[in-house]
């Protein structure tokens, strides 16, 4: 990515500034919020090869449980880093590009009704594999699981923001927001917020939900919301009219449609059904191609 990048007028901390095409531009003025242009996909991706490949390498390396959702959070890194369009943003009515990749969700501290979420922020280095990042969320998960109760980070700050009055949150909610467009909130209150995240994850499947459409904020930087639902079996027919029964998860994805057009999103779509296709992909840096050849 753009780490490196010398920070030049315009810049913000989280994001460079880039030119794009004349209708791109336009539209951060026509439709400002980002609520106003939400593109909505369904679709399906086949994990069969995917659970085979976790079930063989849990077997092999038992130190670290990888999960679905782990090769799901690993697979979105590695389309981001190869789509850099994706790692765009529009706030203040002008486009930007992340200088990292960065992915977030929300852990239930308990399988209950009335238990907290906690929120996680994963920022992946360009060497990071899919035992990397496994490891980087089973240890988080761990330790924000050993308290029913924020413990610090950007949960702690929330709680008490939730305490003052009401008037009180409500003026510095205006102000929050004036420094956001102009992209100057402060550290403590951007770091490790999910509205930040260059990709925003709820793995569903897990408390046995379908895929759902998620909003996106005009608060932040988010462009891109996935939701994964349960794994389930389906008949499927391939090229020479076979049917096959194969192991399926349906996805929901809300996207920005201001930082790309639909035949870029069509295509990432793409890329992350081939890395499901072929696990041992995953076992790449983040910073080595997949060598997907686009038809």
């Amino acid at each position: 990515m753009a780490s490196g990048r010398k920070r030049r007028f315009g810049d913000r901390r989280d994001g460079f500034r880039v030119k794009a095409p004349g209708l791109q531009t336009v539209m951060t003025c026509l439709m400002p919020k980002r609520t106003d242009s939400e593109v909505f996909v369904s679709d399906k991706i086949d994990v069969t090869e995917l659970l085979r490949y976790l079930e063989q390498k849990n077997e092999q390396d038992p130190s670290v449980r990888r999960t679905l959702f782990h090769c799901v959070v690993t697979a979105m890194a590695r389309t981001v880093r190869e789509r850099p369009l994706l790692n765009r943003f529009i706030q203040g009515a002008t486009i930007y590009e992340r200088y990292e990749i960065s992915l977030a969700f929300v852990v239930k501290r308990r399988f209950a009704d009335h238990a907290e979420e906690s929120l996680m922020f994963l920022t992946p280095e360009d060497s990071a594999t899919l035992d990397d990042i496994s490891r980087r969320i089973v240890g988080d998960v761990k330790e924000i699981r050993k308290s029913e109760h924020a413990t610090g980070g950007v949960d702690a700050l929330l709680d008490r923001f939730a305490a003052m009055p009401r008037l009180l949150r409500m003026f510095l909610v205006r102000i929050i927001r004036y420094l956001d467009f102009w992209g100057v909130n402060p550290r403590f209150i951007t770091e490790g917020d999910p509205n930040y995240a260059s990709v925003f994850l709820s793995n569903l499947g897990s408390i046995g939900c379908p895929s759902v459409y998620h909003h996106l904020n005009n608060y932040g930087s988010n462009s891109i919301m996935i939701t994964i639902g349960t794994i389930h079996r389906e008949a499927l027919v391939d090229r020479d009219g076979k049917s096959e029964v194969r192991e399926i998860v349906d996805i929901g994805a809300t996207l920005d449609e201001r930082i790309a057009d639909g035949f870029y999103f069509a295509r990432s779509l793409k890329l992350v059904k081939h890395i499901c296709a072929n696990p041992q992909l995953l076992d790449l840096p983040l910073s080595e191609p997949s060598g997907f050849r686009f038809e």
